[in-house]
């Protein structure tokens, strides 16, 4: 298989992956405030702090069991360094931003954590070309640009007045930062190991994490009741386990910066997603900003000039 064909299926699973997260955007504000749900029934509310620690906690839960059974123990260890890189990702890479993205889409709303949570490109260019790891190319700068305007558009964020709560703002930049350290990161450890063994321990760390933060005498206090906890079972299913299963393969494949470009399309999806499910409308300014997006990614798929560009391993322990 030619290298074009590596990184056209690289993208492909990162947009299979944005689908999904563009779904569990809006299952997510919908877990805050409550509103009803299909088939008439209303869902009490669920806090960004829970749905945090669920998501990640169910992940683990229901992929343990079957890597037990389908590997066995042996298949399963991995080297200090090795637990030591996924520790540091599971804690900043999944628990800090998934978060500080919910707290985010919870105390100001969906466009607004998207738009800022998507200027995470820019942060990754910037962290590549500061360590000498990634030239910023004309392309690159293009693509990422480009991306950035565009998720900025199809969220309508000149076209309504965005909720200024400064918690809910520093949580979204926060989740910025915290997703484009995932990507650079993340690449690094799927060179080397596989995505199953990665998602599990990753999922395990924060896991273990959220279980300190919020104790399970805590957990059992709030006496969730059974719809609760079937959405969190489904909705963990939607956001993490099947996402970062495609996500990692992605992460694989491309390089950091094309990747999180690539992700720009959760938004393009999540307005997608509630223009056919639910009606709402999408104006011109939308329809532009999808066009951006899919400009950006196409443009970080053109080969770079002879010597131009060429990507040089990333180490985290560098």
């Amino acid at each position: 298989m030619t290298s074009q064909h590596y990184h056209l299926r690289g993208y492909a699973y990162i947009a299979a992956a944005t689908f999904c997260w563009g779904v569990s955007a809006t299952l997510g504000r919908a877990a805050f405030t409550g509103r009803l749900l299909p088939g008439g029934e209303s869902l009490p509310p669920i806090d960004a702090l829970l749905i945090s620690q669920t998501r990640t906690s169910i992940t683990f839960l229901i992929l343990f069991p079957i890597m037990l059974a389908w590997r066995g123990v042996g298949s399963l260890r991995i080297s200090g360094r090795e637990a030591g890189n996924i520790i540091v990702y599971g804690l900043i890479g999944q628990a800090a931003t998934n978060y500080f993205y919910y707290l985010a889409i919870e105390r100001t709303n969906v466009a607004t954590a998207i738009v800022i949570q998507y200027t995470a490109p820019v942060w990754v260019l910037l962290y590549l070309a500061a360590r000498g790891k990634q030239w910023p190319t004309l392309r690159r700068l293009a693509a990422v640009g480009l991306a950035v305007a565009g998720s900025a558009l199809v969220i309508n964020i000149f076209g309504s007045q965005l909720p200024l709560d400064r918690l809910g703002l520093g949580a979204a930049f926060l989740s910025a930062l915290t997703f484009a350290f995932s990507n650079v990161w993340g690449h690094h450890i799927l060179q080397k190991r596989d995505r199953w063994t990665v998602l599990l321990y990753t999922t395990l760390t924060a896991s273990l994490f959220w279980l300190v933060i919020n104790p399970p005498w805590k957990l059992l206090a709030l006496q969730l009741t059974g719809l609760q906890w079937l959405f969190l079972f489904f909705f963990s299913i939607v956001s993490v386990l099947l996402p970062l299963s495609l996500y990692y393969v992605g992460l694989q494949l491309l390089e950091p910066t094309n990747a999180i470009v690539a992700s720009c399309l959760e938004p393009v999806f999540a307005i997608a997603i509630a223009a056919i499910a639910l009606g709402e409308s999408m104006n011109s300014l939308q329809a532009a900003g999808i066009v951006l997006v899919l400009a950006a990614i196409t443009i970080v798929q053109w080969p770079e000039a002879k010597g131009q560009g060429a990507p040089i391993p990333l180490d985290p322990g560098d």
